[in-house]
């Protein structure tokens, strides 16, 4: 199988969530090990050929971005790095690779577009 940058920025996402979750609020331990779950659910289906996986990929992203804007912890973190580490983690998870995820799912719903264009 070829190498898929979707399923490269999905599995990041999810490494860095894995490291994340540790260092987050005990009371919200189980959603964020549900969304981390989604993360690995959407790179299997990806992995293996599910092009309709693609479609959850951008909405996911949006509200993860969304929610970590309105998370009033998460923001504290982020604009005075109290906890440098976990300011970083936020970042690269929460906007860089969301960011990256958005562009390579648009990236490879072009693509399937353009193949399926050239078959019909």
């Amino acid at each position: 199988m070829p190498f898929s940058p979707l399923v490269a920025v999905l599995a990041a996402i999810s490494v860095v969530g894995a490291i994340a979750i540790p260092f987050g609020d005990p009371q919200f331990i189980d959603r964020a090990i549900a969304l981390e779950l989604s993360f690995i659910a959407l790179a299997v289906l990806t992995y293996k050929g599910f092009r309709k996986a693609f479609y959850a990929c951008i909405p996911l992203a949006i509200i993860v971005m969304i929610g970590n804007s309105l998370a009033p912890p998460h923001v504290q973190i982020m604009t005075t790095f109290s906890k440098p580490f976990n300011a970083v983690l936020l970042i690269i998870g929460g906007y860089i690779l969301q960011l990256a995820l958005i562009i390579t799912t648009i990236h490879e719903l072009r693509k399937h577009r353009e193949v399926v264009k050239k078959t019909s």
